[in-house]
């Protein structure tokens, strides 16, 4: 079959209802694997071993399958409707990452990569794979590489026309199809992604330390918070907004149009009173199909609880005493940590009480601030 005698999967791709696409060599030479390296060498993944253990694979396109030619890379906008930055300011509500605030994008993502998929597959027979973010594919470079943005100064993809709110998916064939321009890096002059990042997470332009990075905290770690991030949490309980949201190239984003992507009522500024109120089942239910939902009832209460600590809200005081209960001694030290900010004196009585009870090591290390 001659490229001319390709079907235009750039209009099947929009048929299928995402909102810009582009194509880029799949097998083309490239920097991307070479910076992961220096990532993973610097450890600024942290706990996320399967960065390591993926890295050979994650190096390039072709390490994944050696026959791929081309990626067709796929953008779905998730705009939200209002500036994400102004949900910080009611500490006594929770602040839900704008791209978790309805169905796992992971999920709506797939199911249109498939369906064009396969219809480029039955026209063409040609060979395809997949992939939306959790194979070892580095999206963002192959869509700088395909012209759809660039990767800006807060390592997240920049658009022209939808800001920093594009989720990413690609196709990998074998077929050799035209591709697109890579697009330049057009951040200029400006740092203002770098600047608002309240744990200082970026040790140089385009260089993210996850071990500094909330979002990452907040998602993708399982053991305590570090003491010296909880306080910047504020009331994040899930992601981390501000470099995304801060970018100049964001007036040029519209709102989702893809309903399954806008934000449900109930994840708009939910209060931290109802949520830490939560057993596992009614978590479960409420985060059903989100995002959110995947890092479990005991992590999930750890950020609700911080958030709590943070809210400066006595009347939260009698709904933190009952987690100091918990049998998790991940929500329980939060807990603690949460009584502490809220009301000290009382915090210090139930230390006695609580050591006086157990006298063991474990509770000892929780009230001693040492988890």
């Amino acid at each position: 079959m001659t490229v001319s005698a390709f079907p235009d999967v750039r209009a099947m791709a929009i048929e299928a209802g995402f909102d810009t696409v582009r194509i880029a060599r799949a097998d083309a030479p490239w920097e991307a694997g070479g910076r992961l390296r220096e990532f993973v060498a610097a450890g600024h993944h942290g706990t996320m071993g399967w960065m390591e253990d993926t890295l050979d694979r994650r190096a390039h396109p072709t390490a994944m399958w050696p026959d791929a030619r081309s990626a067709v890379v796929v953008g779905l906008n998730y705009g939200p409707d209002h500036d994400p930055l102004e949900d910080l300011e009611a500490s006594d509500r929770a602040v839900i990452s704008v791209y978790a605030r309805n169905r796992d994008y992971h999920d709506v993502l797939k199911k249109r990569l498939k369906t064009l998929a396969r219809r480029f597959h039955g026209e063409t027979s040609a060979e395809v794979k997949v992939f939306v973010d959790t194979a070892p594919l580095m999206e963002k470079p192959l869509a700088e590489a395909a012209g759809l943005g660039w990767q800006g100064k807060h390592s997240v993809l920049v658009s022209r026309n939808f800001g920093s709110w594009l989720f990413l998916g690609a196709i990998l064939t074998d077929l050799d199809l035209p591709p697109d321009q890579p697009h330049a890096e057009s951040c200029g002059s400006c740092t203002r992604c770098l600047d608002i990042c309240p744990t200082n997470a970026f040790p140089a332009p385009f260089r993210l330390d996850a071990r500094k990075c909330l979002a990452y905290y907040s998602v993708e770690h399982k053991g305590p918070i570090p003491r010296e991030f909880r306080k910047p949490m504020g009331n994040r309980i899930y992601g981390c907004d501000d470099c995304l949201a801060v970018c100049p190239w964001n007036k040029f984003a519209s709102i989702s149009r893809e309903a399954k992507l806008r934000s449900r009522p109930e994840f708009e500024r939910p209060a931290l009173a109802e949520l830490v109120q939560l057993d596992d089942a009614g978590f479960r239910a409420l985060f059903a199909g989100s995002p959110v939902k995947r890092i479990g009832h005991a992590r999930f209460l750890r950020n609700v609880l911080i958030g709590i600590g943070n809210a400066d809200d006595q009347t939260l005081v009698p709904l933190v005493e009952i987690r100091l209960g918990d049998p998790s001694p991940l929500i329980r030290g939060a807990a603690i940590w949460a009584l502490r900010r809220l009301d000290p004196q009382r915090a210090e009585a139930r230390r006695l009480d609580s050591l006086a009870q157990e006298g063991d090591s474990t509770g000892r290390a929780e009230w001693d601030g040492m988890v």
